[in-house]
């Protein structure tokens, strides 16, 4: 009773001081909002894994080993379907060239400056593969072709198997506190292809690599949200202007939700906070929020006013009857997605807790800024029956109607499409996180299909002493692995020692194919790589494939059109030959495509946590705020039944997810609880204030609070769906999954939710004011 005493007393305070407390709140919100200038985006894509993660130190161990992999890769397609002509060769020529001049270029690998190994007596002899064009007449065309075609190394990495498409790789060395180095890398690797498509016009050029993923990810939260945001205000102003009919409630809702999400990324910007792909959605998200609050404050100011108080007697009550359900659905949001500080992917822990911020901003302004500026402008009462409010009274009439029906037909449908999460299988293609409306996905794709694979799986493979990389049982054992790589499916290309010993020992044969073998003693097998290192040009040297002192070599198996699932198996079972075949080898598969690979599947497994832990919060609060275990209980019904069934119905529909679905279940939990608890609470009021039964108290809520849970509803569903357009994959799946699960929350509130009151809520109650 205190409480409600506090609440209309505070809402009489905002009314009575409605000029300062709007100016007050709009001060305070512009000086929050100046902290925008604060973020910035972080242009790396490890951003996705926290420092101790397992993957990253191995990948960051392998690194430190051998040189690091960040890299750009231009791809060539001649239109005549042929590398091996004179154009082509002097394109490629050129290209490479150049490209040593990029910025912090270490090494350019192409056909052309492929080492080529020869004997001449008792010297070897290293060249680059193609020097110029000067002397290629069809027959050295032939024979080059032929050559490349026979290199382990070139087939499927530099070269089509089929001699139609090749490509460079250019190795960048990124200065590690210079972020822009990124940018400056990125904009001259675009300035050069697109300088040599004007140069030879008879060449396609495709651009992709880690260096252009990462500017990619940095851009992205700046490229999305200027098409995203607006669309997703135009949209909401769509939705609530048509629902609620009315200028200045329309005005008000715009005016909240933009300083919602403006004070919220400000907040974090005075923290310089540091965005990344992963937070693209917080600016979308935010608003969509923030809406639920505004719709049902005017729902209630208008209803009230269509009764013949005063507008500021509308107000006041408004604030007393909503500022308590409020609160109770901003906390259970803001819940669910902090959740997401269990991920293990940093970028979802930033996305929750701007959201979480966002939400208790908006409830904050909801019940301060919205209300003093509905107390000073004009508003029009509800006229006759809301738009909506006859299909409520239908609605509620037929689950009044039919009650132990749907009581008993509903939860089984549930059980049947909860089912189909059994079908859902947990994947991910790291380097298809951006659909094809990019560029850089376009080509990627392109490269991936007609080239090489753009994920690897990398090992290194420890001699056991200095130098022991020359002994020939190591070779041996390294050769055999590497030849059952080559034998798994989707494996294009394993790049080993094993492959340039073989090389130099059939070129110290007089190029004899009998000799394409490992050498028989470590002695020779020393002299050859010591004879072969003295001759490298620099920058080619064989830093990336073995360390400093020759205790260890690197395997890089690249992998075709591989996903998280695939690079995952085939690591376990490289990882088990290892074992059974040549334990004194084993080492455990890298990378940072198996960093990835690896990611989504422990988010899985720390996000269920989080969300048993989320689920348990939420239902405290709920049996606090409804002060009854029994109704709590039952408000868990439509509150856990929304995501089984849209998690359900994907599986059966689509069957593949990806890291998207581990934040899904937490992310929605909080927000479909909104409405169940104004539903609740309204009926309880009925129950409890009025003395209705079970069957009046239905039609009373549907009637009042299930026209505002439409508008909220189709609000959420809008915002959400706004990002389905989202570029990066993860985003768009969690919006279409999330506003799926809104709308089947809906159909919970308005069809399962009263069936099952009408069912266990048959008794009398004595009368007691309902919370708020």
């Amino acid at each position: 009773m205190r409480f409600n005493v506090l609440v209309r007393r505070y809402g009489e305070f905002v009314v009575a001081h409605a000029r300062i407390v709007l100016g007050f709140s709009l001060l305070l919100s512009f000086i929050a909002c100046i902290g925008v200038a604060g973020l910035s985006n972080d242009p790396d894509n490890r951003v996705f894994f926290d420092d101790d993660d397992p993957k990253l130190i191995a990948l960051e161990a392998l690194e430190s080993t051998y040189t690091k992999s960040d890299n750009v890769f231009i791809a060539l397609a001649p239109h005549s379907a042929q590398v091996f002509t004179p154009r082509v060769i002097d394109a490629l020529l050129e290209l490479t060239g150049r490209a040593w001049q990029l910025p912090h270029s270490s090494r350019v690998d192409s056909l052309t400056n492929y080492q080529h190994t020869r004997a001449d007596g008792d010297d070897l002899v290293v060249s680059d593969l193609i020097e110029s064009t000067a002397s290629l007449d069809a027959a050295t065309l032939t024979r080059l072709k032929n050559t490349s075609l026979a290199k382990e190394f070139l087939v499927n990495r530099l070269i089509s198997a089929d001699a139609s498409v090749t490509g460079l790789n250019i190795t960048v060395q990124k200065p590690p506190a210079d972020d822009s180095a990124i940018y400056a890398i990125a904009d001259a690797a675009r300035q050069l292809v697109e300088e040599f498509e004007v140069l030879y016009p008879q060449i396609d050029f495709y651009l992709t690599g880690g260096v252009m993923y990462d500017v990619a990810f940095a851009n992205l939260p700046t490229q999305e949200n200027a098409l995203l945001v607006p669309l997703m205000f135009a949209l909401i102003l769509i939705v609530v202007g048509v629902s609620l009919r009315t200028v200045w409630a329309t005005v008000s809702v715009i005016i909240l939700i933009a300083l919602s999400v403006g004070v919220a990324m400000g907040l974090w910007g005075w923290a310089d906070t540091v965005l990344n792909a992963g937070t693209t959605g917080a600016p979308v998200i935010i608003p969509t929020l923030a809406v639920a609050h505004c719709v049902h404050l005017l729902v209630t100011t208008r209803h009230r006013m269509a009764t013949g108080i005063s507008q500021q007697q509308a107000v006041t009550q408004a604030v007393c009857t909503n500022l308590a359900p409020v609160f109770i659905t901003c906390a259970t949001t803001a819940i669910g997605f902090l959740s997401l500080n269990f991920s293990e992917a940093p970028p979802f822990r930033l996305l929750g807790n701007l959201v979480a911020t966002g939400v208790m901003v908006s409830f904050i302004l909801s019940m301060t800024l919205l209300p003093a500026f509905l107390a000073i402008v004009k508003l029009k009462p509800a006229t006759g029956k809301p738009l909506l409010q006859p299909l409520m009274i239908n609605i509620a009439e037929f689950v009044i109607a039919r009650y132990k029906f749907l009581s008993v037909s509903l939860p089984l449908l549930v059980v049947v499409a909860a089912l189909g999460t059994t079908q859902i299988e947990l994947d991910d293609n790291f380097i298809k996180y951006f659909s094809d409306k990019f560029e850089l996905r376009r080509d990627t794709d392109f490269i991936e299909q007609r080239l090489t694979g753009l994920n690897a799986i990398e090992y290194s493979i420890v001699a056991t002493e200095e130098g022991g990389i020359s002994e020939p049982a190591y070779l041996s054992g390294v050769d055999e692995f590497v030849q059952w790589l080559k034998a798994q499916p989707k494996v294009t290309n394993v790049g080993a020692l094993p492959v340039t010993m073989k090389e130099l020992n059939r070129s110290m044969h007089a190029d004899d194919p009998f000799y394409y073998r490992l050498p028989e003693s470590r002695a020779l097998a020393a002299q050859y790589l010591l004879l072969y290192e003295m001759s490298l040009p620099f920058g080619l040297d064989l830093n990336n494939s073995i360390d400093i002192d020759k205790s260890q070599s690197r395997v890089v198996a690249i992998i075709q059109d591989a996903s998280s699932k695939d690079m995952r198996d085939l690591n376990a079972r490289a990882e088990a030959w290892l074992q059974a075949e040549h334990s004194e080898l084993f080492t455990e598969g890298s990378g940072l495509s198996m960093a990835f690979a690896y990611v989504s599947e422990r988010n899985i497994r720390s996000m269920l946590f989080g969300s048993l832990l989320a689920l348990l919060s939420i239902s405290f609060i709920l049996v606090l705020a409804l002060r009854s275990v029994r109704t709590g209980m039952i408000s868990l019904v439509p509150n856990l039944v929304p995501a089984a069934v849209a998690l359900g119905l994907w599986g059966y529909l689509v069957g593949e997810v990806g890291l998207s679905v581990a934040v899904v279940v937490a992310v929605t939990l909080g927000i479909v609880v909104d409405d169940t608890v104004h539903f609740l609470n309204r009926y309880l009021r009925a129950r409890r204030d009025l003395g209705m039964s079970a069957e009046d108290a239905i039609r009373e809520t549907m009637s009042t609070v299930g026209v505002a849970l439409w508008i909220t509803s189709m609000a959420l569903v809008t915002g959400f769906s706004v990002l389905f357009l989202s570029g990066f994959k993860v985003n768009a799946e969690m919006g279409i999954l999330t506003a799926v699960t809104i709308l089947i929350a809906l159909v919970a509130d308005y069809l399962l939710l009263p069936s099952i009151l009408m069912r266990f809520d048959r008794r009398p109650l004595a009368a007691a004011p309902a919370p708020g």
